[in-house]
């Protein structure tokens, strides 16, 4: 990855999230986001980048079955699809109406509330989606790829500049470039970054 602590980097990521949200403006929220969501319901899918490491912190594995962050998107992957577009866009959903009345003050307590949860913890082996045992240093650069990429989703659909912070960004393209080897699509992403050859519509490593 970057080399920097992976919290420290997940921390960057979820801070600028809360930034973020803060401009959004108050009469957006039941816009358009993403494909079937709503900007709220994005908003809370996003969230649930924050939601889920407080949680999984409260488990234990007994094995560990995912090696690393890239290997996370490769083992979920058939996971994912095996649980169909309806129930993700309803669990986004869900997650939108979660954040109640006050969404910015909602991701605000989450922001503050994970990074109170990870504070002086260790790298404990920790269940995940599917009962899969990981490191929490390897499940958080997941999340800090998602925040990246939802947060321009939701800058994108607000209509708003949003940069992620430098850390961010590389960690989250770094992890996107090796889940792309893991997938048997390295050659083709590598030689879109040098400006060889384009990707294919529709290309996605997630």
């Amino acid at each position: 990855m970057t080399g920097r602590e992976p919290r420290v980097v997940f921390a960057s990521a979820a801070e600028s999230f809360a930034a973020l949200v803060r401009r959004i403006p108050v009469g957006r929220w039941d816009g358009p986001g993403l494909g079937e969501w709503d900007l709220r319901s994005l908003v809370g899918h996003t969230s649930r980048s924050l939601v889920t490491v407080s949680t999984y912190l409260q488990t234990a594995a007994g094995h560990e079955d995912v090696l690393d962050a890239a290997d996370y998107y490769a083992k979920i992957h058939d996971l994912a699809a095996g649980m169909g577009t309806a129930a993700i866009v309803e669990r986004g959903r869900q997650a939108g109406r979660d954040l109640g009345a006050d969404p910015v003050a909602a991701i605000n307590t989450l922001v503050a509330r994970v990074r109170s949860d990870l504070d002086g913890v260790g790298d404990p082996l920790i269940e995940v989606i599917g009962g899969l045992g990981i490191r929490l240093n390897s499940y958080l650069p997941t999340r800090t790829f998602e925040l990246a990429v939802h947060g321009m989703d939701i800058a994108g659909a607000v209509g708003i500049e949003f940069v992620p912070p430098d850390d961010v960004l590389a960690a989250a393209a770094t992890l996107a470039a090796e889940i792309g080897v893991r997938l048997g699509r390295g050659p083709e992403v590598l030689l879109a970054l040098t400006g060889r050859a384009g990707l294919p519509s529709g290309f996605s490593v997630v």
